[in-house]
């Protein structure tokens, strides 16, 4: 068994197995095995495992350092890393009896499970618990995953809409329950393995499902949990939390990667035998690095502030929700901004396959394009609720 302390040591170590498989799980679309095993090893899926399973409710901040090591290597095994450590965190507000299934079956609190928020599957009540099918697209390390959590809306037997909005719960599915369609190609985030998950007629225990409703508005049918102030940490703002290393670990990795090249190679058709001789790249450096640093102060500052209103049990306004939200895009904006000024003067030779610079500025764009850290779409939601109006969304 690993030790809980010192898990951002023991990710570290991984760092040159993580980049050595960077470009073959872009290929395959997924995340090697055995960094997936290296990477299990750490300790790093039982973060957000309650105690009393071998758990180590690691420190918000302790997380964010974690992943971002894996994103400065390989921001698809991050995205995956995060994805399924963070959703064991939901899993830890299931019924005490779910979550005897989930972290004491073979993979004990090592589980991993992963999960999607949009709603894709339908919910039918059967025999006790729910008959659920459907589709749940972007399943991220489903390839890897134990168990799923299904995004569902109730509806009838005979399948006639219900009366006012549905009720959407999340429902816990074995993976081995699943289908995985083959469709995830894409050119950005490519080795998340995000594909598409299918359900067909899979009865669902009561157990196994969590009314998402409350639980957003901050109710937990967990026992257990519900007096402990590590649980007390609201999930959308969490996954602000745990989005931001990733575009932190991908702008690093462009600066140390750019920062290394201009000492091999000169400005081509110029005089400059040394790129880092050319004032023009000074100008670059410092600009891309001081965007960086000013992402930097916004993760730690709505990072610190979850884990204090997490300690202090105060409540947030829909304002201070806004605002993380608003936060966790502008900094990955920013990050995007010192990647794509680093990336731009890379020179030509940098569009090889090889050379981390080019996956580094793909990813970072796909990071953006994901609906919850949109840089536009969060700065909206901010900017209406401080000119007094409706976010626009329940997802704060």
């Amino acid at each position: 068994m690993v030790e809980t302390g010192g898990i951002v040591e023991r990710v570290r170590e991984l760092r040159p197995l993580i980049r050595q498989n960077a470009l073959r799980a872009e290929h395959e679309r997924r995340v090697p095995d055995e960094v997936v095993a290296a990477l299990t090893g750490t300790g790093i899926h039982r973060m957000n495992v309650p105690r009393r399973y071998g758990g180590y409710q690691t420190p918000l901040r302790t997380q964010v350092d974690a992943f971002a090591e894996i994103a400065a290597e390989c921001a698809s095994t991050a995205w995956m890393t995060l994805s399924q450590a963070g959703v064991s965190y939901i899993a830890a507000l299931f019924s005490d009896e779910a979550q005897d299934e989930f972290f004491t079956g073979p993979n004990g609190p090592d589980a991993r499970i992963g999960g999607t928020l949009v709603p894709g599957a339908t919910a039918v009540p059967y025999d006790g618990g729910y008959l659920v099918n459907g589709a749940s697209a972007f399943a991220t390390g489903c390839h890897h995953a134990d168990w799923h959590l299904l995004t569902t809306a109730v509806t009838t037997a005979d399948g006639q809409p219900p009366e006012g909005p549905p009720e959407i719960l999340w429902a816990a599915v074995p993976m081995s329950e699943l289908e995985i369609l083959d469709d995830w190609h894409v050119t950005g985030l490519a080795g998340t393995g995000s594909n598409t998950v299918v359900a067909r007629d899979i009865p669902v225990p009561a157990h196994r499902m969590l009314p998402v409703g409350p639980l957003l508005a901050g109710q937990f049918p967990s026992k257990a949990n519900a007096d402990d102030p590590f649980y007390r940490m609201p999930v959308l703002p969490l996954f602000c939390a745990w989005a931001a290393p990733v575009a932190l670990g991908l702008a690093r990795a462009a600066m140390t990667e750019f920062g290394e090249r201009i000492h091999r190679r000169g400005i081509t058709y110029t005089f400059y035998e040394r790129q880092n001789e050319a004032t023009v790249t000074h100008l670059q450096t410092a600009e891309a690095e001081l965007k960086i640093s000013s992402a930097e102060l916004l993760a730690a500052r709505l990072t610190a502030e979850i884990e204090s209103k997490a300690r202090d049990g105060a409540p947030y306004t829909s304002r201070e929700r806004a605002r993380i939200r608003a936060e966790s895009g502008y900094l990955t904006r920013i990050c995007k901004e010192a990647v794509d000024l680093l990336a731009s003067a890379a020179g030509a030779s940098s569009l090889q396959q090889e050379v981390p610079m080019q996956r580094i500025a793909r990813d970072i764009h796909a990071l953006c394009l994901h609906s919850f850290v949109n840089p536009s779409t969060n700065m909206e939601i901010y900017g209406r609720v401080l000119s007094g109006v409706d976010p626009g969304t329940p997802f704060l």
